[in-house]
This record gives structure tokens, C-alpha cells and sequence, in this order.
């Protein structure tokens, strides 16, 4: 006999995930930040790490929930725009 839980697990909101990279400069985190801050959404996560063999590379990466239709793609052309980001990828769960 197996144990239930007594209440089944809550369903996650959809999020959408960016994975940003970028040189490691001071201005990138608020400038990606203000991408959201902009349309007052606040990321639900919001991981940042230094990488590369001498520290060189910004990793950010950053979950929304409940974007409208849409909203990912534009976001993510709003942050392929910003100066210093290389790449932006975008994926959702």
C-alpha cells in the first residue's frame, strides 16, 4: 500500500523562461530588468551567475508567469536588443 499525498499537488502557472548571456557588466541585470519593470511584470525567478574561465560571462536566467499570447516573442526581441546581450533563448514549462 502506497502513501497519498492528502492533497494533490497545485498546477503550476505556465511560465516562460529567457536565458540571457551576456559580458559581465554591471549595467546588464537592470537593464534586462527594466525590459519587465517596463510593462510591470515581475519575475517569479530570477537566477544570475558569473561563468567563463576568468568570470567574463553573465548567465541570467529568469521565469514570468501569465504572459499573455505573445508576450514571450516580444520580450525576447526587446532583450536581443539591449546593448552587450548576446543571445537569448526562450522556452516555456
Amino acid at each position: 500500500m502506497s502513501a497519498q499525498p492528502a492533497f494533490p499537488p497545485a498546477a503550476s502557472p505556465e511560465a516562460t523562461c529567457f536565458s540571457v548571456h551576456a559580458p559581465a557588466d554591471a549595467s546588464v541585470m537592470p537593464r534586462v530588468m527594466e525590459v519587465f519593470a517596463k510593462r510591470s511584470l515581475v519575475p517569479s525567478r530570477w537566477y544570475s551567475t558569473l561563468d567563463g574561465p576568468g568570470g567574463e560571462e553573465l548567465h541570467i536566467d529568469i521565469q514570468v508567469t501569465g504572459l499573455e499570447p505573445g508576450m514571450s516573442e516580444r520580450l525576447a526581441k526587446l532583450l536581443r536588443q539591449l546593448v552587450c546581450v548576446e543571445t537569448v533563448l526562450t522556452s516555456h514549462r
